[in-house]
């Protein structure tokens, strides 16, 4: 769990004890009687002190301690044994008593009438009766509830606070987060930007490294599809002259000549739509394949032998499968024409009559695929950047567009793989398909 989620039950537990805690406290205040009883500083302790006072110091001084609590707050206090007989004379006066008794409704009453029942440790049983005047219990009611409205007005102000920050910290990191989608939509989007939010452990944080991740990845796509275009514009511009040399020739050239251009034409027709054949299969490897299939590789190995041996009958290509590979799913043709890109790069590189090994096997869940010729190899500090589209060796005597590699790279990483390319100790390049076996 991470811990946005904890903060927000724990806003939302905090608030609801403080509503529940409330309303407790609200729910306390409603219930007269009870809440008189218990914080009415004229009523709270008498019934203990009555009675100890009148068992060890007799009914005289029980009476005068009546008389001092109504001098003081103005309530009228009486006291009943179990028989209903008054064990003092009390502070409420006669007549008021017989006022009371021909009051068939309280509410007439000029004060409100409070019993409270008490037994002593002796385990004796008083029945207490006070009667305090309505003003006197407005007065003390206006007193009492400061405390529960300034409760109340704290819970409001701690319940805004927590509000507020909750909300805060929620809004705060959307907005960063919409600000750096508006700044990737019109690419000029900087990884920075989410720099603190990243930092945070909870669910925008992560969020925020998986943009910087998205944004990073769109960021490099962008920059390698514009690369891609400029190199495309530049590769299609070589044959296109060439082309426009050759049609401005053929106007002017006498007939005979014409027949010798017809062919040139040709030739630089054929070039352009190779280059135009292999730019689109390196743009459709970009495009949803579709669903993995079953990949037959003892079939497709075969048919890759059957091609090489037509295309270069004076090479021989030497096939080992050192175990038999586990299932294996992917895109046939997709893979088919990786592994024929680097056969032929293979066969076009070695010395004639010299051989081509293929090595197939397995290890640690990934299905190896090495293709090693036993030409010069490739200049050390070249090979990053061979697989790059249109990169091709200084001094490279071999047609080709540079292409076939950049091909084989895309198709390898469509699979979850990737393409190893390194020279060979004892001579010779070698290029290593890794591709998983599972998912």
């Amino acid at each position: 769990m991470r811990s946005m989620f904890w903060r927000i039950f724990a806003s939302f537990w905090l608030a609801v004890a403080l509503v529940s805690g409330l309303s407790l406290l609200l729910s306390r205040a409603l219930n007269q009687d009870a809440w008189v009883l218990s914080h009415h500083p004229a009523l709270a302790n008498l019934a203990e002190r009555w009675s100890q006072t009148f068992e060890e110091q007799g009914t005289d001084a029980a009476q005068r301690l009546l008389e001092k609590r109504k001098k003081r707050f103005r309530v009228d206090t009486q006291v009943l044994d179990d028989n209903g007989q008054n064990l003092v004379s009390g502070t409420f006066p006669a007549r008021a008593a017989a006022y009371e008794a021909r009051q068939s409704n309280d509410k007439r009453l000029p004060w409100r009438r409070l019993t409270e029942e008490y037994t002593s440790p002796s385990g004796e049983t008083y029945l207490f009766i006070y009667r305090i005047p309505h003003p006197e219990l407005m007065e003390w009611h206006r007193g009492s509830l400061f405390w529960p409205i300034s409760a109340l007005g704290i819970a409001l102000i701690v319940l805004t606070a927590i509000s507020i920050l909750l909300t805060l910290s929620i809004t705060r990191p959307l907005g960063r987060l919409r600000s750096a989608v508006h700044d990737l939509g019109q690419t000029a989007y900087q990884q920075h930007s989410l720099e603190r939010l990243s930092n945070r452990s909870d669910e925008f944080g992560v969020l925020a490294q998986d943009f910087n991740r998205m944004g990073s990845r769109l960021q490099d796509l962008i920059g390698s599809q514009r690369q891609l275009l400029r190199d495309v514009s530049h590769e299609l511009r070589s044959p296109l002259a060439r082309l426009r040399v050759a049609l401005a020739l053929a106007e002017r050239a006498e007939p005979a000549q014409r027949e010798q251009l017809w062919g040139r034409l040709t030739q630089e027709c054929d070039r352009l739509e190779a280059l135009i054949g292999e730019i689109l299969a390196l743009a459709r490897l970009d495009a949803d394949p579709g669903a993995p299939q079953p990949v037959d590789l003892h079939r497709l190995i075969d048919q890759l032998r059957a091609d090489a041996a037509l295309g270069a009958p004076d090479h021989e290509l030497v096939i080992r499968m050192h175990d038999h590979p586990s299932e294996f799913s992917g895109w046939p043709d997709m893979l088919a024409r990786a592994l024929d890109n680097l056969i032929r790069n293979a066969l076009r590189f070695s010395p004639a009559g010299s051989p081509v090994e293929v090595d197939i096997k397995q290890d640690s869940g990934q299905l190896l695929i090495a293709i090693r010729d036993h030409g010069p190899g490739a200049p050390p500090e070249l090979l990053e950047h061979l697989g790059e589209p249109f990169f091709r060796a200084p001094n490279q005597a071999a047609p080709g567009h540079g292409l076939g590699l950049a091909i084989t790279r895309r198709a390898a990483e469509r699979h979850g793989g990737r393409l190893l390319l390194t020279n060979h100790p004892e001579g010779g390049f070698i290029a290593t398909l890794e591709l998983p076996l599972a998912g």
